[in-house]
């Protein structure tokens, strides 16, 4: 059971990190955690900004994207730049905050599926690339973990997304090769459900059609985050097993992008209907969903990106005032 009511997925709009971290522990102050600025340019995306987490693992950007180097250049630098002054904004911010962490990073599969070798096809057409991938972002990310314990000596516990929209194309063959004329084979499941421990127990984050829950589930996941507007019926029966298992789920119910936000009843909808129809008793929904928006927030305005977050957290104090209903303002 989690207590931790709303959250955010990551991303935020604009350049102005330390209003962004402001922003999320004002709004979140649940489950806050260190937001990422893609407007930023390169270093600041989900790609390079994990990458500079890696472990004797360089990269660099060519026209294709990321791929492997053999020693850090002028890319590296800048994402390794863009992450210290958002850790020492985070540190000034929160210097005394006491409480649970949120850190977000992109996941093995989908960073597989975006970086290339030095010569040649994605890191994801080598097993044993994938393998070494996988080992030294883990290796980043404990580190990285490691340093915000150290900077706010009041953290709890870090709570660690592993952002995958990239898994179900990993799983059913889709990922297009560095040519882009061709389809990476399949992952088999086994080899992702092997991996994920290696993080500990994560939180994974798909906002993409398609989430394997079952393998999330089996793979010892600390909780899964996904788009409610995407979830399908034929997705319930996982759901159950994973709700049953007292996984949390990180129920995305705004979105990511300006629109006019509903009574908080109404975002707080789809939550209490999927519950219902999974058939658990009412009062266990607010101690295992999550509420959040969507997706990221890069795409939004500053002004609506905080009042998606502030929506999530009066949503989610009707799914704990009124489990049974939705409805209340």
């Amino acid at each position: 059971m989690s207590t931790w009511e709303a959250t955010g997925v990551g991303s935020h709009p604009g350049d102005d990190h330390l209003e962004a971290i402001r922003v999320v522990f004002g709004e979140v102050p649940g489950l806050p955690y260190l937001p990422e600025l893609p407007a930023r340019g390169v270093g600041a995306d989900l790609v390079g900004r994990t990458a500079s987490l890696l472990v004797e693992l360089p990269v660099e950007v060519q026209p294709s994207g990321w791929r492997l180097t053999d020693r850090p250049g002028r890319d590296h630098q800048r994402a390794v730049d863009h992450l210290r002054r958002d850790l020492d904004g985070l540190e000034e911010i929160g210097h005394d905050y006491a409480g649970p962490l949120k850190l977000q990073v992109c996941g093995p599969w989908t960073l597989a599926g975006a970086i290339e070798l030095k010569h040649g096809d994605k890191m994801l057409a080598d097993a044993g690339a994938v393998r070494d991938l996988t080992a030294s972002l883990a290796q980043g990310v404990a580190d990285h973990c490691a340093e915000v314990r150290r900077r706010l000596p009041g953290v709890t516990e870090i709570v660690l997304q592993l952002d995958e929209p990239g898994l179900p194309g990993v799983l059913t063959g889709t990922v297009p090769t560095a040519s882009g004329f061709g389809r990476l084979p399949a992952v088999e499941e086994w080899r992702v459900q092997e991996s994920l421990p290696l993080f500990g127990e994560p939180v994974v984050h798909c906002c993409a059609p398609g989430v394997p829950f079952g393998l999330l589930r089996r793979a010892g996941v600390r909780g899964v985050s996904v788009d409610a507007s995407l979830l399908r019926r034929r997705d319930e029966d996982e759901l159950g097993e994973l709700a049953e298992a007292g996984i949390p789920l990180f129920l995305g119910v705004v979105p990511g992008t300006d629109t006019r936000l509903p009574d908080v009843g109404v975002i707080a909808k789809p939550a209490v209907e999927l519950w219902r129809r999974l058939g658990f008793a009412p009062d266990r929904l607010a101690g295992q969903v999550v509420l959040t928006p969507a997706c990221g927030l890069a795409g939004a305005s500053p002004a609506y990106a905080r009042a998606a977050l502030a929506a999530c957290r009066k949503a989610a104090q009707v799914l704990k005032d009124d489990p049974a209903s939705g409805t209340a303002g």
